[in-house]
């Protein structure tokens, strides 16, 4: 099972999907662009728990995390 998680102002939220799903696949493509096209930074954790960016979806990922772009004032 695969996750997306989502940082905003609220904290964290957590969708789930499995890779085999072709529906779960497609709304967690339709989630990386929607969230994508608002800002969001997408990243993936690697082997070494190291995060690195990423700017198109990827399915074999385990995790991506989305986090906003930071804004200065």
């Amino acid at each position: 099972m695969a996750t997306q998680i989502v940082m905003d102002h609220r904290g964290d939220s957590r969708h789930f999907f499995e890779r085999t799903d072709p529906k779960g696949l497609a709304k967690a493509e339709r989630r990386f662009k929607q969230l994508t096209d608002q800002g969001f930074t997408a990243a993936t954790r690697t082997a070494g728990s190291e995060l690195k960016v990423t700017r198109s979806f990827d399915p074999t990922a385990d995790e991506t995390l989305f986090y906003p772009r930071l804004v200065g004032g």
